[in-house]
């Protein structure tokens, strides 16, 4: 079976993307939900601040391969069951740790978006909203501390999401066409 990861910026439509997977029969396994339960384990309130000091605890704790290495059992059990889309794979440590796990079942799309519009989706979205200042730092945190730019660089797709929702799960489905769920 096949693991599709998204990567991208924040705002770019990972989120969407991985939907359209889903859409497409791909069971869906968000990295960020490692995130989310840490941070109501650790009894604080779920907001930007929050999240990027848990997502920098976390790979304190066991290196910046931690989401890759936390969510390994979760994309496993789904693969038993059919092809699986990961939403949010961050890290070089990440996708190196994924690649040698699933080797030639791992293929790495990424969701390029201006920062622009990014930023202005970012502020527009109901659940945790970020200023144009927010945006900004979370961007340069996601870049200096988080090591984004790796997986990003080495995707095996790359999708353009500056148009509409219509227009990405074209490009999605497009993928799915050419690669195969092999």
């Amino acid at each position: 079976m096949r693991v599709f990861a998204i990567v991208g910026m924040a705002g770019a439509g990972k989120s969407e993307a991985a939907l359209i997977f889903k859409q497409e029969g791909y069971a869906m396994v968000r990295f960020g939900d490692v995130t989310d339960e840490e941070i109501v384990k650790r009894g604080l309130v779920i907001n930007e601040e929050n999240e990027r000091l848990t997502r920098e605890a976390l790979r304190k704790e066991y290196g910046m391969a931690a989401y890759a290495i936390l969510n390994r059992p979760k994309i496993d059990r789904a693969l038993e069951r059919g092809p699986v889309v990961i939403d949010g794979l961050y890290s070089w440590e990440e996708y190196k740790s994924l690649k040698s796990y699933y080797e030639k079942k791992l293929a790495i799309v990424a969701i390029l978006t201006s920062p622009q519009t990014r930023h202005f989706r970012l502020a527009s979205r109901k659940i945790r909203p970020l200023n144009a200042d927010e945006a900004m730092s979370r961007d340069s945190a996601e870049i200096e501390n988080l090591n984004k730019g790796g997986p990003i660089a080495m995707a095996d797709y790359n999708v353009i999401n500056e148009g509409s929702l219509a227009e990405l799960a074209r490009q999605i489905k497009q993928i799915l066409s050419t690669a195969g769920r092999e």
